[in-house]
């Protein structure tokens, strides 16, 4: 089929996928195409390379999971053929899940490879020659210096979350995985901002690339801003008030530490809330156990850092609470983008101090308009005055400005690791 009748597709009948990935998709629950596979599909099924400007609960992952799925399933060759590169162990297992989920019906086999747990299990995934291969940037280093694996078949590069990577460090890594593919290759790079390293680093690996932007132009029309002013001392019984709310389904209640998240989590569990922290210092298992226990609601709170949930896709999520004011306008906009998904009303809450303001700034400006400021009855706040240089012409659930170039890391900062 031409590329110029895939384009014109408004269902996943249109793309004529292999059947077997049609019950694939039916087995994830997945009704009508979202924008981000109605813009994506058609141009990754015809090879060519894709810059998608995307955030984590888009729909992404099938929107390059299913072309690279249908082009593996039209020629029978030995793998790894396809490599995607998540910044976080999270983001990793999520996709490799969701990659499995579409491909159950065929026999394409998927190699989950991340630090932080036995090599073993990945060896054996490894060894089985498995055509898609979904890694963290560290541990498929260590793989490939050990001669466990090669790169020297792939067909397809996807990189996830590409800006995080970035935060993470892991600039450096990828250069390095980059110079042991093959140089002719279809290439996907996907990321939610587009800071000027990224944007180097696409200009350096994709070729006339179909460039698909539903972040910064989708409105996040159904999140519900909102600051409470607070003195710090002030701030758990606060968040305890939060959560009595009766609209609150679940919430992640994000920390700027890894001490405060797992001492916020236990005060609340002390406190009579199903809740669990999720950050660096935690295991493998007891991170996954934690994500597995909030998806399926045996929890209802979940406390965590960025860095840790970075990923994380959960689709009911009722509220976001920033009991620290995130350190940059990106990211707010991933903090908040954990709730209000599939047209679903979100509230996104943020705890702020008066050492804050600057901050504050600058996210009203992202949005083009002053957040509204709350006080609990009952509860001390404190004044914090409107941003005036707020502009009025947008609405204040729209984050669609572009986004600005982060500020270099320091070369002495910690990296942290996948």
């Amino acid at each position: 089929m031409s590329n110029s009748n895939y384009e014109s597709a408004t269902g996943f009948s249109d793309f004529n996928l292999d059947p077997a990935l049609h019950r694939g998709i039916a087995a994830a629950g997945f009704a009508e195409p979202r924008p981000i596979q109605l813009e994506t599909i058609p141009a990754a099924l015809v090879g060519r390379d894709i810059l998608g400007l995307a955030q984590t609960g888009t729909g992404k992952t099938a929107a390059f999971a299913l072309p690279v799925l249908e082009r593996t399933l039209a020629e029978t060759k030995l793998g790894p053929r396809v490599l995607v590169l998540a910044p976080t162990r999270e983001l990793a297992a999520q996709v490799s899940e969701e990659i499995r989920t579409l491909a159950r019906f065929t026999r394409i086999k998927v190699a989950t490879i991340f630090g932080g747990v036995s090599v073993h299990r990945q060896r054996k995934a490894l060894a089985a020659r498995p055509e898609i291969v979904v890694a963290c940037p560290g541990r498929l280093l260590d793989l490939i210096q050990q001669g466990i694996l090669s790169l020297d078949r792939i067909e397809t590069l996807i990189l996830d979350e590409a800006d995080h990577m970035f935060d993470m460090g892991f600039l450096p890594d990828i250069r390095r995985i980059l110079a042991k593919l093959p140089g002719e290759r279809q290439n996907l790079l996907f990321s939610a901002t587009m800071p000027a390293e990224i944007r180097g680093l696409a200009d350096k690996i994709l070729r006339n690339p179909h460039v698909v932007d539903v972040a910064s132009s989708q409105p996040l029309a159904t999140i519900e801003h909102a600051l409470y002013p607070v003195e710090s001392n002030g701030k758990l019984a606060l968040l305890q008030r939060i959560l009595a709310e009766d609209a609150l389904s679940s919430a992640i209640v994000f920390t700027r530490t890894k001490h405060r998240a797992r001492r916020i989590a236990q005060q609340l569990d002390r406190s009579g809330h199903r809740a669990v922290a999720l950050q660096g210092n935690m295991s493998q298992g007891q991170r996954e156990r934690a994500m597995d226990g909030f998806r399926k609601r045996r929890f209802d709170v979940l406390v965590a850092t960025d860095i840790a949930a970075r990923g994380i896709d959960v689709q009911q999520v009722s509220h976001v609470v920033n009991f620290d004011m995130p350190n940059t306008t990106d990211a707010y906009t991933h903090r908040i983008g954990r709730t209000g998904r599939s047209e679903r009303q979100g509230k996104a809450y943020t705890f702020v101090t008066a050492e804050d303001r600057g901050l504050v700034v600058q996210v009203e400006r992202r949005l083009g308009a002053p957040i509204p400021r709350r006080k609990v009855d009952g509860l001390d706040s404190i004044p914090f005055p409107e941003t005036r240089a707020a502009s009025q012409s947008r609405p204040k659930t729209e984050l669609s400005s572009p986004a600005r170039p982060r500020r270099r890391r320091p070369r002495h900062a910690r990296r942290r690791s996948a």
